[in-house]
């Protein structure tokens, strides 16, 4: 008995450890980003496609104020409720003080400057195929955006999603860097592959997901429940929406469908974003709203 004893510890301490070690935050390659310099200009173009001040200006910013992302956003959830945290340049209540690279493992890794994973509510499982060069002029043009010292407020979640570390069990299942459409045959559905599935992160939102909140990437795009419990997310493949490329592009520029309604919502946000991309981009995203696979 106490043989077998011995061996349930010893077994049960070489698990933890095992555990341990593969839950730990992972950081992104520095060699990645060797050489690069931020370019602001080109900032401000990723800024709008990664939608940031869609989640991390103040709730009814309008204007210039969208730019002062002073975070407080609430986002509800089955597993409680995630605020949108302060990312303006002030040094001590937003981000003013990251270097790039720390900017990077959060985007791409979903690790925090102080070695804790992020909740997913963050969308780092898309930002994780940003370029490094896109992440580093996102940082330029961060920092040339009006601070702002209010904290950050704390999520309101409870046990056990509170257990920073079980994330990255959730990473272990759900986290993949690798693209959904694997095959592009054109420079325009690359890009638009880029911008749906990267920077845009449109399936964080369109896509349905499991019990534990990983996607459920056999109906990819193909519409989700509220993760606030009211309403639903459409379905934005040629399984369900049946406009033309044209169609899309022109509705991510002026928000108006091909029956001449308006959007609205939080899409008006998104749209707000696309507004500001080149037309080319707006195309690009419709060519692969076209190309992906439809969900019936």
């Amino acid at each position: 008995m106490r043989k077998a004893l011995t061996s349930v510890i010893a077994l049960a301490v070489v698990a933890a450890g095992a555990g341990w070690f593969l839950t730990a935050p992972d950081h992104v390659d520095p060699e990645d980003f060797a050489g690069l310099t931020g370019d602001a200009g080109r900032g401000e173009a990723i800024f709008y496609a990664g939608g940031c001040a869609a989640c991390h200006s103040a709730p009814g910013a309008e204007g210039e104020d969208k730019l002062l992302l002073v975070g407080g956003r609430a986002f509800e959830t089955q597993f409680g409720t995630f605020y949108a945290p302060n990312i303006s340049p002030d040094e001590e209540a937003g981000i003013g003080a990251w270097t790039e690279l720390e900017l990077a493992d959060a985007m791409i890794k979903g690790t925090s400057p102080s070695g804790q994973h992020y909740y997913p509510a963050f969308p780092y499982s898309s930002y994780a195929r940003a370029r490094p060069e896109d992440v580093v002029d996102l940082h330029a043009y961060l920092q040339t955006l009006p601070a702002a010292d209010t904290p950050s407020r704390d999520h309101d979640v409870g046990f056990p999603f509170n257990i920073r570390r079980a994330l990255g069990a959730w990473k272990l299942l759900f986290f993949r860097e690798d693209y959904q459409m694997e095959v592009v045959d054109s420079d325009s559905l690359a890009r638009g592959r880029y911008l749906v599935e990267a920077l845009g992160h449109c399936a964080e939102c369109h896509t349905p997901r499991n019990a534990l909140g990983g996607m459920d990437r056999s109906r990819w795009l193909g519409g989700a429940e509220n993760p606030s419990g009211q309403g639903s997310i459409p379905n934005i493949t040629s399984g369900a929406l049946d406009w033309s490329e044209a169609d899309i592009a022109e509705y991510l520029s002026s928000g108006f469908t091909p029956d001449f309604d308006v959007v609205g919502g939080e899409m008006a946000d998104v749209v707000a974003n696309t507004s500001q991309l080149t037309a080319d981009d707006r195309l690009a995203i419709a060519r692969y709203l076209k190309t992906v696979p439809a969900v019936e």
